[in-house]
């Protein structure tokens, strides 16, 4: 699991010195969720000629995280460097998920110019807004990549009329508005100015970004100012900082200070200096303005931080971070199973890998709360389900609450995170759809028939109404409708949103399942568990096909007499059980539920085990709504 860097010789933006020197490009590839950018990406990598010949390219070669491989998603901002011709071209390859949506703010600041990659048959999406957005701000011209025209229902020509009204809405310059389009097929590696050229490789691209991005501005012969906008960790040398080069030079073994964000300053040497070059890490000695390198020696660095001449330091800009919306709780495990598949399992061991994570992923926070148990805040349950994935694959074992928004009080008033919500569906189901959302107080902007036969429906919806929406819709489309979400902002509290309706099936009794008495509970609604699980008082086995919590006994086995009936050695049929991911589990409980991860499985139980804890602490409830 390497990222990719490389040596990078620096550049100053005078025309006269880059003749003599190489020339740089910093470009970030953008784009909805799964519109091709990796794959684009690999695809540069391959055709410029900067992998050595022996070099093999696996499929989404920046995706080098086994839950990124596993889900075909970008989690991280990465980024490499390739040379063509006698340039040198540093990408970053960006998240498409509105959860990672901090990576991409932080990364277009430090790059000149972005490749926007649209879906031909899916057009302009949630996220195609957010990342446009954030780059149009900054001055970014983008060169607008129409993806996949391979497609059989790709309206390339509609996408492109698209991304032109999106760029009008979001008050785009005209220099903005005179974007170069190419129609590509990422995954067959050519790229087109017209629909009617032959298809034969990328170097049209090669060269638009070559003619369209500018050369990086800053002077090598100025005072050093870097700024970091990613981190990584390295058990050898520790914190090392991604940073963009704006002035000066940084060498290796130099003296320099680390300027804070809240103006402290600290000075270091620079023990490593990395460059990329493809998929490799490369230690350098010396890299001037406009180039992106890696720097290690600074223990406290942080993303935002400037890393500046330490005779005359002079910080840059801080960088912008976006809030957390939601928080989760992580606990330590103490149901009657703890500890028995799981090899970290004290608070001291979670809060350890939490501080960790917190060193690398600055969109996140952690607080802890004091009873064994730690508040962890991000973008969106996805982030959060990540993380939690991950230390499940590393041996934790926790509990999870209920996803909560974060509220803020502005002028007294109580705000709370509104989303931009796009929901692709077959026309049988829109009404479903629209009524299940008007009742979590979405309110819709919008319906567009598709050329599939779908229809895209825009919604503007509290965050907490998209707790636990996801797999409900999936059920209520028979698994065809998509649904896509974006931050939108923070608006007046709104009140009380609907949850889910059905009830729980709850053991009441410790042991292991048995399938007799699972075919007899079928009946009764949604079994999550097979025979000969292990199961415990308190915890959910199955979703009731009503209202209200039903505690059954999984461990009743068939009562046995020497009499012989017709029908007694009928086999038992289960239905399969809903097997639920991290994911869904988070969004399924309530506020009275957790969510137990091991490196083994994933239960749902109660917060009191005990039923007669259960029913006061509804009574308490109750009774503190009612007052």
């Amino acid at each position: 699991m390497k990222e990719s860097l490389d040596i990078m010789r620096a550049i100053t933006n005078n025309s006269q010195d880059r003749e003599n020197m190489q020339k740089i490009k910093n470009i970030a590839v953008i784009a909805h969720v799964d519109h091709g950018k990796t794959t684009l990406v690999d695809g540069l990598l391959q055709q410029s000629g900067t992998l050595e010949e022996h070099q093999e390219l696996e499929e989404r070669a920046m995706d080098n995280n086994d839950i990124e491989k596993e889900r075909g998603i970008t989690i991280l901002s990465k980024n490499t460097a390739i040379t063509y011709g006698d340039h040198k071209i540093n990408i970053i390859d960006t998240p498409g998920h509105a959860d990672f949506g901090g990576e991409v703010e932080r990364v277009l600041k430090m790059v000149d110019g972005v490749l926007l990659l649209v879906d031909a048959q899916e057009g302009v999406m949630p996220q195609t807004k957010f990342v446009l957005k954030k780059a149009i701000e900054l001055g970014l011209k983008p060169i607008v990549v129409v993806n996949k025209i391979d497609k059989p229902a790709a309206e390339p020509e509609r996408v492109v009329d698209e991304v032109f009204d999106l760029l009008v809405a979001l008050d785009a310059d005209d220099e903005q508005l005179e974007f170069p389009v190419l129609y590509a097929a990422a995954r067959d590696g050519y790229a087109i100015w017209d629909l009617s050229d032959e298809n034969e490789n990328l170097t049209p691209l090669f060269k638009a970004i070559i003619e369209h991005v500018p050369y990086p501005k800053g002077d090598a012969q100025e005072d050093t100012q870097a700024q970091v906008f990613t981190l990584d960790y390295d058990n050898f040398v520790g914190r090392i900082g991604i940073t963009r080069i704006f002035n000066g030079k940084v060498k290796k073994g130099g003296e320099y200070t680390l300027v804070k964000a809240d103006g402290e300053k600290s000075k270091s040497r620079i023990s490593k200096l990395i460059g990329f070059k493809g998929l490799e890490r490369i230690e350098i000695d010396e890299a001037e303005a406009g180039d992106i390198v890696a720097i290690a020696g600074f223990n406290d660095i942080d993303v935002g931080d400037t890393v500046a001449d330490a005779s005359n330091p002079l910080p840059l800009d801080p960088l912008h971070i976006e809030e957390p919306t939601l928080s989760v709780i992580f606990s330590v495990n103490d149901g009657p199973l703890a500890g028995t598949e799981g090899k970290h399992v004290t608070s001291n061991k979670i809060r350890e890998r939490l501080e960790k994570e917190m060193q690398t992923n600055i969109a996140m926070k952690m607080e802890p709360l004091g009873d064994a148990s730690f508040k962890v805040s991000g973008r969106g349950e996805l982030q959060i389900g990540i993380l939690a994935e991950n230390m499940r694959r590393e041996g934790f074992e926790f509990l999870l609450a209920r996803p909560e928004v974060v509220i803020k009080e502005e002028n007294g008033v109580r705000m709370e995170p509104f989303e931009h919500l796009v929901v692709d569906v077959p026309e049988e189901f829109q009404g479903t759809v629209i009524e299940k959302l008007g009742k979590r107080k979405a309110e819709m902007r919008s319906m567009t028939p598709m050329p599939d036969g779908t229809v895209r429906i825009e919604f503007e919806i509290p965050a907490r109404g998209l707790i636990g929406f996801r797999s409900e819709f999936l059920t209520d489309t028979k698994g065809e409708g998509v649904m896509n979400h974006s931050f939108l902002e923070y608006r007046p509290y709104t009140g009380a949103v609907e949850s889910r309706t059905q009830g729980a099936l709850i053991s009441m009794d410790n042991g292991e399942a048995v399938a007799f008495s699972l075919y007899n509970l079928q009946a009764r609604g949604v079994l999550f568990i097979k025979p000969q699980a292990k199961v415990y008082n308190g915890m959910v086995i199955g979703e009731s096909a009503r209202p209200g919590d039903l505690e059954v006994n999984p461990l009743k086995g068939k009562q046995l007499t020497n009499m012989r009936s017709a029908g007694a050695d009928d086999a038992i049929k289960l239905v399969p059980p809903r097997e639920m991911t991290l994911e869904q589990a988070m969004e399924w409980i309530e506020d009275d539920e957790l969510v137990e991860v091991t490196p083994e499985n994933i239960r749902i139980r109660k917060k009191h085990l005990d039923p007669a804890a259960r029913r006061r602490a509804a009574r308490d409830k109750k009774n503190a709504a009612a007052s």
